[in-house]
């Protein structure tokens, strides 16, 4: 095969919301990028499917209107368009039994899930989530937290059910408390938004964006390897086909271990250590697309002593024809998992027989995911949360940056990815600045 040589400026590895943000935010500062996705379709886990009118996401997708990443897209010029989930409809599931809901005064009084001591400190502890600092606990884990200051295994049990609600994780043992709170507090204080169409139209909005500002997107390349030079910085990025897209600069927007994979000479760099330490979230999900919904009545249900969610996301935002239904239904999968993929189904299957038992006659479309990754690496209590979590900058290989759901210091899932985006481009496009002659030289002089 020969080899080609390009000179692109810029070179951007993963093309989704995270890279196409980066990309983006760098091609307005002056760069010239090139993103390079080696899937044919852009959008990694924000894709969205489209099946006889159905707009399926990769599982329950929510996005956090007090976080930062909906600032970013609005920055960006992507609009979110959609509708926050009603409290209303909510069941608290227990023991194979539906309760009520404690969204709120009224439903929190008359739900039977557990008695007037349980929901006085359950008051007590929902109405000061937004008074406490998650950042003075962030490296003491949920579990630990709890056991000091909620007194009533019930009311525990609630508190970890929401918390697994706000953050995908369930691993109260190793998860910050920290992390969890302040994700918590996002959602208490607005809501989160389902976006109408899915979220494969903010997807669509950050790739015209990207383009808009001269980005060159190429899908379907597989990267060989990220290429160094003596002194152990960038050089070159080296492509399956052939090609070779020299370049001091390269932001990699995937998760931790594709980075250490792809990088020469890794294995003894901040890269490796962190694929080493990260702990993918993951979750097993059942989408289900309905024609009609049997039980209009029914639209979210979370676990209380199973770490399972079920909820309507047509019933907010448009993901079906009129009068039909898109549901998501998950379980929050432990890092220790070993359930097999036919019980945890089966488990999904069940919930969904609870909430509208008559979901099968109505059944249109179906989708089973036993594993997905929902973030790249837990915010645990050995990172600080996300206090210690890696920056952009990769501190020993020069011109190499990263970018993601399990970067910098800002917020979880979606916020995280596009924060660190906006700040891997702001490091990234001052070393781009840098001319090749002066690096060559630098080069030069070690040999």
């Amino acid at each position: 095969m020969q080899t080609v040589t390009e000179k692109p400026g810029v070179v951007v590895i993963g093309g989704g919301i995270s890279g196409l943000a980066v990309a983006t935010f760098l091609a307005r500062q002056g760069s010239s990028v090139r993103l390079l996705e080696q899937s044919q379709a852009l959008g990694g886990r924000a894709r969205t499917k489209e099946q006889n009118g159905f707009y399926l996401n990769i599982g329950p997708h929510a996005l956090y209107r007090g976080g930062r990443g909906i600032e970013i897209l609005k920055e960006l010029g992507v609009e979110p368009r959609g509708a926050m989930p009603s409290p209303s409809s909510g069941f608290a599931i227990k023991k194979g039994e539906k309760y009520t809901f404690p969204a709120g005064l009224v439903s929190l009084l008359t739900t039977g899930l557990f008695g007037l001591s349980a929901k006085l400190e359950t008051a007590r502890m929902l109405g000061s989530i937004g008074k406490i600092d998650g950042n003075a606990v962030m490296d003491q884990s949920l579990r630990d937290w709890a056991n000091v200051k909620v007194s009533q295994p019930d009311v525990r049990d609630l508190m970890f059910a929401v918390f697994r609600l706000a953050t995908y994780t369930n691993a109260p043992e190793r998860l910050s408390a920290g992390a969890a709170i302040e994700q918590l507090k996002k959602a208490l204080a607005k809501n989160v938004l389902y976006i109408d169409g899915g979220w494969q139209t903010l997807v669509d909005g950050l790739a015209g964006a990207a383009e808009s500002a001269g980005v060159i997107i190429e899908t379907g390349v597989k990267v060989k390897a990220v290429e160094r030079n003596s002194l152990g910085a960038v050089r070159a990025v080296r492509l399956e086909d052939g090609r070779v897209l020299e370049t001091p600069v390269v932001v990699i927007a995937s998760s931790p271990s594709v980075a250490a994979a792809i990088v020469e000479r890794s294995d003894a760099s901040s890269l490796s250590r962190w694929a080493d330490e990260a702990i993918p979230v993951k979750a097993a999900c059942l989408d289900v697309a309905l024609n009609h919904l049997p039980n209009p009545r029914a639209t979210f249900a979370l676990g209380i002593d199973r770490p399972l969610y079920f909820s309507v996301h047509s019933a907010a935002a448009r993901l079906a024809p009129e009068g039909n239904a898109m549901i998501h239904v998950a379980k929050y999968l432990p890092p220790d998992h070993n359930d097999s993929p036919e019980d945890v189904e089966r488990e999904l299957e069940g919930l969904l027989d609870l909430m509208q038992k008559r979901w099968r006659k109505a059944l249109v479309y179906r989708r089973f995911l036993p594993e997905m990754v929902v973030m790249n690496a837990m915010t645990t209590v050995e990172w600080g949360g996300t206090r210690r979590r890696p920056g952009p900058a990769v501190p020993d290989i020069g011109g190499l940056f990263v970018a993601g759901d399990w970067v910098g210091d800002e917020g979880l899932l979606a916020d995280a990815s596009l924060a660190s985006a906006k700040q891997a481009a702001q490091l990234a496009s001052k070393n781009s600045l840098e001319s090749p002659e002066s690096l060559e030289s630098l080069e030069s002089l070690a040999i």
